[in-house]
């Protein structure tokens, strides 16, 4: 039993390795002020891809339109749409003919395109005017109408990626809910702080922002286009540098999704963000990967430990000295990312999240579909 001991000893001693080298880079992390007054203005496409979002479309395009910025575009990509997210679509170009470029994509049938939304966003990069482009989806609201602006912002001569956060909506009394905006939460604590610490591996597609330049440099989807998710992550995990990277943690600057209601969509979407999670880099893959199985372990062991009483006040030391470790750094990054009514459950949503994740993960492992859908 001292070896089981020993080796719970480890996997502490592992999280707190992260906590400390890794993690704590996003909690000291002080939000920055706005670039130097040359890079506010620069012109900017913002792209969308929409299947069958006509009602998202109504909704939250006109905050898009009324964005405090001088100079922008919006490019419109119609992704094999069967409602009337084209007519939508129309409407607003006639509304805003200036601003609008709409690129319609039919359906191909090619078994590398079918269901892919990277063959979409491809047309959408190439028909953009502008070299910097802001991504966001149609089912998303910026939070504020300087989103553009401070999002722009992060771009210098160097900075050619910006990472932003996509938050969720909120929904009282739904677990499910809680559990969306904590893996949320647990997303953006490891992308931002592994960009802050020169490893940027990953973003989200619901607020994004890179150059043209940088992705037809790298041949945009090319490599990974056989693969139907990770138009973001992916690309971050292939692009991305210490020295071309930048975060935006600006409140005024996040967006605002409707989340999934039903646990069979969620675990739906999840599949397909950990499948992705599968073609990272190896460092990456180790890295993430070490971490998950320190924190199954660490749980796993604490509780037969406990149970059997073997060396049981060390044991729970380093259970409350590590919880309180975790409940310190998500309090700070919930009040970074302005994630309320959260903190409260944390202790419940990590194991259940942990827990969800393992299912997904022994899910794909033996049920491989062959076919994502939005």
């Amino acid at each position: 039993m001292m070896l089981l001991c020993y080796i719970f000893i480890f996997f502490a001693l592992l999280q707190f390795l992260y906590y400390v080298l890794i993690f704590n880079k996003l909690v000291f992390y002080k939000n920055d002020i706005l670039s130097n007054e040359q890079h506010k203005n620069l012109p900017v496409s913002i792209i969308i891809c929409a299947q069958d979002e006509a009602d998202n479309l109504k909704q939250f395009l006109p905050i898009i339109y009324k964005q405090n910025y001088p100079n922008f575009q919006v490019v419109l990509v119609n992704d094999r749409s069967v409602d009337s997210t084209f007519d939508v679509m129309q409407s607003f170009k006639d509304k805003y003919p200036n601003q609008t470029y709409i690129v319609h994509v039919e359906f191909n049938n090619e078994q590398r395109f079918a269901g892919n939304k990277k063959y979409a966003l491809t047309m959408g990069i190439k028909g953009a005017k502008h070299e910097h482009l802001l991504f966001t989806d149609a089912d998303c609201k910026p939070t504020s109408k300087d989103w553009l602006s401070i999002m722009s912002s992060r771009f210098t001569n160097k900075k050619q990626l910006v990472l932003g956060y996509g938050k969720y909506q909120s929904i009282k009394n739904s677990l499910l809910n809680k559990l969306i905006r904590y893996e949320t939460v647990q997303t953006a604590l490891q992308y931002f702080a592994y960009a802050l610490k020169g490893m940027p591996y990953m973003g989200v597609g619901r607020n994004m922002a890179y150059t043209k330049k940088l992705f037809m440099d790298n041949n945009g989807f090319y490599s990974h286009l056989d693969i139907l998710s990770g138009d973001d992550d992916l690309f971050v995990n292939e692009v991305a540098t210490p020295q071309n990277t930048s975060i935006c943690l600006n409140k005024d600057a996040f967006t605002v999704s409707k989340p999934k209601t039903s646990w069979k969509s969620f675990i739906h979407q999840k599949r397909r963000h950990i499948s992705a999670a599968g073609h990272y880099k190896w460092k990456h893959r180790l890295l993430l990967g070490t971490y998950y199985v320190s924190l199954i372990g660490f749980y796993s062991l604490a509780i037969l430990l406990l149970i059997l009483h073997t060396e049981w006040k060390i044991v729970l030391a380093l259970v409350i000295a590590r919880f309180l470790y975790w409940f310190t750094i998500n309090y700070k990054t919930m009040q970074k990312l302005n994630e309320k009514g959260l903190i409260l459950y944390l202790p419940i949503l990590e194991v259940v999240l942990l827990l969800f994740q393992f299912y997904i993960f022994v899910l794909n492992l033996f049920k491989k579909p062959k076919y994502w859908t939005p």
